[in-house]
This record gives structure tokens, C-alpha cells and sequence, in this order.
């Protein structure tokens, strides 16, 4: 029987053709170098024998993907392929990209190396994702041209939207139906904004107000199940939660894991080991080790003392933080660990949308014994 894929979040450039406010990385021109990217699936691909798992999924992330050339993005594809396919493993790639760059010329990439699909950013209203030198009405501009070709083109684009505080003021039927009715997008996920990377005003308002938040995923979760669930409209995290509650299926956000430690790794163009792309970009205290400077992976994980804080996290948060007695704690598990730290600095904190999440996870399962005892489901 197969277990888990290894899943890694791989950075092959730290460069980017946005300025959003609310960023958590610090940006740079690095890029990994094909031969670099050798070293890297090579000693991803023994960690993998070592710990005998099978299949790999590498999430490509940025920096900003595209500001590479798409050939590069083949030669890569080609030579992990070769490495996993001379060790008899198994690879999937995803790629999230801010479709600022796109054109048609990435169009053979997207369907032979991504499977004709791609992830994405825009909030609704945009007021913090912008480009450089540019303001947010020039950014939308371009993301919804592109977007808009991109699908005409085959390519399903699925959608990660931050909510602000206009996003409160405007209502989840407005929200909804932008993405839904407006855009044609059939696959959105909202994600709580925080304040990781540098200071600026923009994030000092984070994390958002926790009841008037709460009402709107609960407005958007109602909408939803009226209007986007029996069409085979997914929208994040309430279809996975929905799952949770009907069919006890744990494929759940990546914020509500048992242990993130367990899942993935990030490694940035340097080599840099991480948690996530946020850890490994702008928290240094956080790195695991340098995988290219380094012996093997398996290795760095198993020596890494910031890695050991990020394991004893879920023991630590029932100790000490109460999450013994909270219902949910089997699926919430603490929360984020990056969302702690970069609001309290301190990983053995709950997550700042401790609140939320229990107020989301009782609403949604409220709407999940709805829909069973009308002999609904979501499979």
C-alpha cells in the first residue's frame, strides 16, 4: 500500500514583478541553477529511499515562478523526471503563480509539466496586491486578462483569496458572486492574512477582527452550500471541512495538520531548509540547514534543533496552551505555526484565529449534519 507523497515547496527564484503589502518573503534575485537543481532532487530523491516513500509532489512557488523562461522550467522538469525515474519514484508538480508574467508561450509548460492548472492570488476588493512601481487597479488589470486567457486556453485556474477589511464591508454575496458568476471561477480558497516578513501599516492591522470575519466565512459558507455546492463549485476551506464532517476525510489545509513537520519542507534558491516558504525567507532563527552546503537531507532534518521546536509545538499548545479541552483539537491541532510566531513570536502559541477557526469549524459542522439529514453529500 502506497503511503503519503513527500511534498516539497520549492523556490527556484526569490525574484518577483509584484510589491504586495502584505508579503512575507523577503525577495532577492536568486535562482537556483539547473545543475544546483540536480544536487537538490538528487538528495530529496535519497531521503525519500532512506524513508521509503514512493511519490513526490513538488508545489512551485517564488518569489514569482514566471519570471523565469518557461524552457527553464522544461530542462528542470526533465532532469528531476530522470533522476526519479532512475530511483523508480514518482512526481507531481503544482506551480502558484501571480499570472502577471503569463502568456501563451507558458501554455505547453502549464499542460505537460502542471497538468493544465495553476494557482493564484487576487483578493476582492484588490487593495494590497500591486506591482512594482504600480498601484492595484493596474495589477487586477493585468491578473484578469491573463487569467481570463490562460482558462480560454485549457488551463483551470484555481484562486487564493486574502480578505480585507472592505472585503467585511462589501458582504460574502458580493464576494461570492465576483469570483463565481463574474471571473467564472469554480475553484477559490479564502486564507487569513498575518503579519509575517518586514513591518509596514498594512500588516499592524492583522490579524483581522475576529466576529466580523467569522460572519462573513459563515455568510460565504451559507452561499455556498445555496448556490456553488451541488454545482461542483469548490470553495476553500469549506468544501475540505465539509468532507471532514461527513466523511471524515483529512485532507484538510496545510494550517490545520497534526504536525506540518511531518508533511513538507521548502527549499529556497540557496539550498535553504525550512517549514514553509515564509520560514525560510525571512526568519533565518527558523532554518533548518542548508541542503547544498550540507550532507544529506535526511540528515539536516533529523539535526535540526528549529525543526525539534516545530515537532514539540502540538505537545507544548496542549500543555500549556489549553487545546486539551477545546472539541476541535483533533482537527485544528494549534493552528499555524508561522501565524503564531509572526504575531506573538513565539511557535508555542495557539494560532491568532484560534477563535475563528472554532466558530468556522461548529458553523460548518452544522451545515455538514444539514446536508446528511437531507441525504446530501459532497462525493
Amino acid at each position: 500500500m502506497k503511503g503519503a507523497p513527500f511534498s516539497l515547496i520549492l523556490l527556484p527564484t526569490l525574484r518577483c514583478d509584484a510589491d504586495c503589502d502584505y508579503c512575507f518573503e523577503k525577495k532577492a534575485e536568486h535562482h537556483i541553477t539547473l545543475g544546483q537543481l540536480s544536487i537538490v532532487a538528487q538528495k530529496v530523491m535519497d531521503h525519500m529511499e532512506y524513508n521509503h516513500i514512493e511519490s513526490l509532489s513538488i508545489y512551485w512557488q517564488g518569489g514569482e515562478v514566471m519570471t523565469l523562461p518557461p524552457e527553464w522550467l522544461e530542462e528542470a522538469n526533465g532532469i528531476i523526471q530522470a533522476i526519479a525515474d532512475r530511483r523508480n519514484r514518482q512526481v507531481a508538480h503544482y506551480l502558484q503563480s501571480n499570472m502577471i508574467a503569463y502568456t501563451g508561450k507558458w501554455n505547453r509548460v502549464l499542460a505537460g509539466m502542471f497538468g493544465s492548472s495553476v494557482g493564484t492570488s487576487m483578493d476582492y476588493p484588490n487593495l494590497h496586491r500591486r506591482l512594482k512601481g504600480g498601484g492595484p487597479k493596474e495589477y487586477e488589470r493585468l491578473w484578469t486578462r491573463n487569467v481570463r486567457q490562460a482558462r480560454k486556453a485549457g488551463i483551470e485556474v484555481g484562486v487564493i483569496a486574502i480578505p480585507n477589511e472592505q472585503t467585511l464591508e462589501i458582504g460574502a454575496e458580493r464576494f461570492y458572486s465576483h469570483f463565481v458568476d463574474e471571473l467564472g471561477i469554480a475553484d477559490f480558497q479564502i486564507n487569513t492574512p498575518f503579519p509575517g516578513g518586514s513591518e509596514n501599516d498594512v500588516k499592524m492591522n492583522y490579524p483581522l477582527d475576529t466576529a466580523r470575519l467569522s460572519g462573513f466565512l459563515a455568510d460565504l459558507a451559507d452561499i455556498w452550500i445555496e448556490q456553488g455546492f451541488h454545482k461542483g463549485v469548490r470553495v476553500g476551506p469549506f468544501n475540505k471541512l465539509m468532507d471532514y464532517f461527513i466523511h471524515g476525510s483529512k485532507d484538510l489545509l496545510c494550517i490545520w495538520r497534526d504536525n506540518c513537520v511531518n508533511d513538507f519542507v521548502c527549499i529556497d534558491p540557496l539550498g535553504r531548509v525550512a517549514q514553509c516558504d515564509c520560514w525560510v525567507t525571512s526568519y533565518p532563527e527558523f532554518h533548518f540547514g542548508n541542503v547544498l552546503a550540507e550532507g544529506s537531507l535526511s540528515d539536516l532534518l533529523r539535526n535540526s534543533e528549529a525543526r525539534r521546536q516545530l515537532r514539540a509545538r502540538p505537545v507544548e499548545l496542549i500543555r500549556k496552551q489549553g487545546c486539551l479541552d477545546c472539541k476541535y483539537l483533533t482537527l485544528c491541532h494549534g493552528g499555524c505555526p508561522i501565524r503564531a510566531y509572526t504575531f506573538y513570536g513565539d511557535v508555542f502559541r495557539r494560532d491568532p484565529y484560534c477563535e475563528l477557526y472554532m466558530r468556522l469549524f461548529q458553523h460548518m459542522e452544522e451545515l455538514a449534519a444539514g446536508s446528511l439529514s437531507a441525504g446530501l453529500s459532497t462525493k
